[in-house]
């Protein structure tokens, strides 16, 4: 019986006759832009009016030329400024209800009833509390004779959907705040400048990066670069810390290692309360152990530069959400945030995540660590356990008595984050009392026998290294299986983690704003993934993107120069064209590119670039070694568990289909897959899955480069609640 067709797209939705305003508010955040850019282009797309506030809620309280009514072109080469470029401001007359009575006349003025915040907890509960207050908002103005029954009738309801923009990742519901990822590229671009020096002295570093309430930054930041010591006022640590850090620093010296780096967060304390501040652990340092100690404060620096690609992806994806959250919103439909959970998009009832991330501080205040630290989420809860599996090395007589030995390798071509990979396995390995081996240049180092021991120390400072310092080659297994197979016995290798596989990248590097009247026609690696090109094109705002999971034909290459050439007449006067270097064997780059060049002949010109192998080069980002420790770690546990399960009268058995498994991210859980499942799930011949969860994200791109597209939205509308419940262990607990 054939099902259904439940699939539910955004055509339906129409914008017309409606205003939607978009404003940012409280403290900047890289990607607060590319969140603006998506509300405008999103709204004028499904036909609304679409106003600018300028200078957040003080822009609303003043009106006049602060609310703007806002056009297709005016939000072009947004996307990669930092910042915000409709200006923010603190303000303390939207406090108070004359404030909010003058800002209420000012959106009835322009015929505004939908309001799009992109802020921190605050902005979103004074925007919450307007809401609220609307009705009886509207009631005085009718009283004071500014606004007539027809006009409150007409405005009579106020829908707000919220976005966070805030570095700090300090708002209860969502993995990850707008901004966060791109102060920890600024983070990270530091410590790796300053561990060169570092070195070369044989220094410690005290690091103080912002996070006045929240740990996260430092917390990720000290996973990211492999620090030895970070304190976050989540968890203070306990009486006699002092001894404890300065114990582990000369433990680090002493095995060699020319430098120590501790990250402080801002309002990071001790148990009782009192503040840690980077000079105290500055002195202290200097005082018990003599050694050359700086301190670098962060600062402002956190909150500047370009934002992230992953920033942008984020924020214009939130955008397009808020959107279709206002056209759905109803007059019992709570006010909204818009979060990110996986790699979906969901929405959230706002007070119910202003109330949890308030909970987070009276359960610091009380003293409640533990509980401070589980309300933050899984996620941050994840990140703790993991810096702390790693950093804290016991000794031989305290680890589990393991008799298994287990090797790492790394497989394909190299990709950014896979030392930090192998690092997080060696060391969450030993931890668990195996005996760890590295095998050297893939498959084909295995066979050969290039296997040794790999110790704990050995892989210090591993977390920023590009490449794969293991090696690796491209050799398949299949035609050394026995060679392989007695190695393993030689060895007596019981597990193995593999970390590779078909062909990975890190970054698109290239940006084509600046230049009057010009394409740029940019091809990218992926083999026949069409992912980099799709990603990169919605983090670059490109104007078309080909890909081998999209067919395409001369007439699709004819209206994309179309297009483009209507584009030039406007004020916007760039474009992007990203190519994936398989997506066509006869629509070649240099086909491509001659093609625009003589369609677009003295309308514009043309420039192309084959990226190539810069895409796999350079240090990993903050996620690629986040992400790459967690994910090993989490696999090396799973090994343990399979191990034991497995070990029967002295061997490992490994028969049934669960022992051999890929760890991966399914939607919004990490999830450990048979191998043996995923020969139907995957193409062979061009080494990619049949399904592609961001095939969703091309329309997105289409529609904010304006083509007329058809978009699933079937995913979206359902409000969800923010889980309160501590999840029991799993599989598939989030990452």
């Amino acid at each position: 019986m054939a099902q259904p067709d439940t699939k539910k797209f955004f055509e339906n939705l129409s914008g017309a006759g409606k205003s939607i305003a978009v404003l940012t508010s409280g403290g900047d955040a890289q990607g607060m832009n590319a969140a603006v850019r998506a509300v405008v282009r999103m709204g004028i797309y499904v036909g609304a009016k679409v106003y600018f506030i300028h200078e957040g809620y003080q822009g609303m309280v003043d009106g006049g030329d602060n609310i703007e009514e806002a056009s297709w072109e005016s939000v072009s080469s947004m996307l990669q400024v930092g910042g915000t470029v409709i200006g923010s401001a603190r303000c303390k007359e939207f406090r108070c209800h004359e404030g909010r009575l003058k800002a209420a006349h000012h959106l009835v003025q322009r015929g505004i009833t939908n309001l799009c915040v992109i802020g921190g907890d605050g902005s979103l509960t004074g925007a919450n509390l307007f809401r609220e207050e609307w009705s009886g908002l509207l009631e005085e103005l009718i009283q004071q004779g500014t606004i007539d029954e027809e006009a409150a009738q007409t405005h009579s309801e106020l829908h707000i959907v919220g976005m966070v923009g805030s570095i700090d990742n300090d708002f209860c519901g969502t993995d990850m705040t707008i901004g966060t990822d791109s102060a920890l590229h600024r983070i990270i671009e530091v410590v790796d400048a300053i561990m060169t020096t570092a070195q070369s002295h044989q220094r410690t570093f005290v690091l103080e990066v912002m996070g006045r309430h929240c740990g996260y930054l430092a917390l990720v930041s000290a996973l990211a670069c492999g620090a030895d010591w970070v304190l976050i006022p989540e968890m203070p640590p306990g009486d006699g810390w002092e001894d404890q850090m300065c114990q582990k620093l000369s433990e680090s010296r002493s095995r060699g290692s020319r430098l120590n780096i501790i990250i402080v967060a801002e309002g990071a304390i001790d148990r009782h309360g009192n503040a840690i501040t980077s000079n105290v652990v500055k002195d202290l340092v200097v005082k018990c152990l003599g050694f050359d100690t700086r301190v670098t404060i962060l600062g402002h620096v956190q909150r500047g530069g370009t934002p992230s690609a992953f920033d942008r992806i984020l924020a214009s994806r939130m955008g397009v959400e808020a959107v279709l959250a206002l056209l759905e919103a109803s007059p019992t439909t709570p006010a909204c945030v818009v979060s990110l959970c996986g790699n979906q998009a969901v929405r959230l009832p706002l007070m119910e995540c202003v109330q949890m991330t308030q909970e987070v501080q009276k359960a610091m205040d009380e003293k409640k660590f533990e509980e401070a630290v589980r309300l933050r989420g899984r996620s941050f809860e994840n990140n703790l356990n993991t810096y702390k599996l790693l950093s804290y090395r016991k000794a031989d007589s305290e680890l589990p008595n393991s008799t298994f030995n287990v090797a790492v390798l790394n497989v394909g071509a190299p990709a950014a984050g896979m030392n930090a990979a192998v690092r997080s396995a060696v060391r969450v390995g030993i931890t668990e009392g195996h005996k760890m081996f590295a095998v050297n240049d893939g498959f084909e180092g295995f066979y050969k026998g290039q296997i040794k021991e790999i110790k704990w120390g050995d892989v210090g400072g591993w977390t920023g290294q590009g490449g794969s310092i293991l090696g690796t080659k491209r050799t398949l297994p299949a035609k050394h299986t026995e060679k392989i197979a007695e190695q393993m016995r030689i060895h007596n290798i019981n597990a193995l983690l593999v970390i590779g596989g078909f062909e990975t990248c890190d970054r698109i590097k290239q940006s084509a704003s600046g230049t009057k009247r010009r394409v740029f026609i940019i091809e990218t690696m992926g083999g026949y993934c069409g992912y980099l090109a799709s990603v990169g094109g919605l983090a670059a705002g490109a104007d078309a993107v080909y890909i081998y999971e999209e067919p395409f034909d001369i007439r699709d290459l004819q209206s994309n120069v179309e297009h483009l050439t209507e584009k030039m007449k406007t004020s916007i006067q760039r474009g992007l064209v990203l190519r994936n270097e398989n997506c066509n064997e006869n629509f070649t780059t240099d086909f491509i590119y001659q093609l625009y060049s003589e369609e677009g002949r003295g309308v514009f010109d043309c420039r192309k670039n084959v990226l190539g192998h810069m895409q796999q080069g350079g240090a990993p980002s903050p996620f690629d070694r986040n992400f790459g420790t967690k994910i090993a770690a989490k696999a090396i546990q799973w090994i343990s568990r399979k191990l034991k399960e497995s070990y029967k009268e002295g061997k490992v058995f490994t028969n049934s289909e669960d022992t051999a498994c890929l760890l991966g991210m399914r939607r919004r859980a990490m999830v450990f897959q048979p191998v043996v499942q995923l020969r139907d799930e995957t193409d062979f011949v061009h080494r990619i899955p049949k399904e592609q969860w961001w095939l969703k994200l091309r329309p997105l791109m289409k529609i904010l480069a304006k083509y007329k597209t058809s978009y699933d939205v079937s995913d979206s509308g359902q409000l969800e609640h923010v889980t309160r419940i501590r999840p029991k262990e799993s599989d598939t607990s989030a990452i």
